[in-house]
């Protein structure tokens, strides 16, 4: 039997996976990308017999994909917190998915192994944007607030490395990022012994000063737009940037755009942090959109949709 781990590149994905390999030891085929790279499961050669993990992909994304799999006898084991549409029946398919505005994958994750690796999923929950879930989770173990600091400075960054057009927007490739996360029952101490961390805190760093200094294309007391230039650091820091904005200003919608390099943009879209509800139904009404509640994205928007998005955008409601 061949093992395949199939998983989204921020922290959310990577911790996810932590968790369930500290739980459950194997070898398996990494199959992964930046953020944005959600159509995994096409990638995968399983066969009758072989096990698939699926974290923090969306199943209504990979749905077809998914069903050859099934067909082929291939059992598949899917964790995820994405609107996921009508969720197959098959013998073969066990699913954990829950599409609450307070839950992310890792969290899931967290709930299936009974806590024993925590502080991971406490990691994965500030990295998406999480901080409520983060700290109820926290108050479990009884955290000091400098570790919770702590928790909080590496979720973001294993964030921050998941965005870019392609992975050589990105300082790490995620698969790589896992084989060095790999084995460490403490998130601090890898913290503590890989230089890649602090080489990610700093950089994110850089790129939020460029990103602050950029006006809204659009702003209203409920919603804002931001277009950022044509950058690397721009699409590096899309996700990060859309959530330093939703955590500050917790009242209004925010949509952060970068130029793929293909005449269109990527999309960062933030709901309200004070009611976060809408944000993938609206991604959605776009090709390539999708996400989950309070959080959702567009991978890519076509320069001449530019417009009509931010038009529809800022006179939605926010929902």
């Amino acid at each position: 039997m061949r093992r395949f781990d199939v998983f989204n590149g921020d922290a959310d994905g990577l911790c996810a996976l932590q968790q369930l390999r500290l739980a459950e030891p194997a070898d398996s085929v990494l199959v992964c990308g930046p953020k944005r790279d959600i159509e995994l499961l096409a990638r995968v050669d399983a066969e009758h017999g072989d096990l698939v993990t699926v974290l923090d992909v969306s199943l209504d994304r990979n749905r077809t994909a998914l069903q050859r799999l099934l067909v082929r006898g291939v059992r598949v084991r899917y964790f995820d917190h994405h609107y996921a549409g009508v969720v197959p029946r098959d013998p073969l398919l066990e699913t954990h998915i829950e599409t609450g505005p307070d839950v992310c994958t890792s969290i899931l994750v967290d709930r299936h192994l009974e806590g024993r690796w925590r502080a991971w999923a406490i990691a994965a929950a500030f990295g998406d944007n999480l901080a409520g879930s983060a700290t109820r989770l926290a108050r479990t173990l009884d955290l000091e607030p400098a570790v919770l600091d702590a928790l909080r400075e590496l979720g973001e960054a294993l964030n921050y490395n998941a965005y870019g057009e392609t992975e050589a927007d990105l300082m790490i490739a995620p698969a790589r990022l896992f084989e060095r996360m790999r084995g460490f029952a403490d998130p601090l101490r890898f913290a503590a012994e890989h230089p890649i961390v602090r080489q990610l805190a700093a950089a994110k760093s850089a790129d939020l000063g460029a990103a602050r200094v950029v006006a809204p294309s659009s702003a209203s007391e409920k919603a804002a737009a931001f277009v950022l230039p044509d950058a690397a650091w721009s699409r590096r820091v899309l996700g990060v940037f859309a959530n330093e904005l939703a955590t500050s200003t917790p009242g209004r919608a925010h949509a952060v755009l970068a130029p793929d390099g293909h005449q269109g943009y990527v999309v960062s879209l933030r709901a309200p942090l004070a009611h976060p509800a809408g944000a993938d139904s609206f991604c959605r009404e776009f090709p390539t959109g999708g996400g989950r509640a309070g959080a959702a994205g567009i991978e890519r928007l076509p320069e001449s949709e530019l417009p009509r998005f931010i038009a529809r955008f800022m006179h939605v409601g926010w929902r």
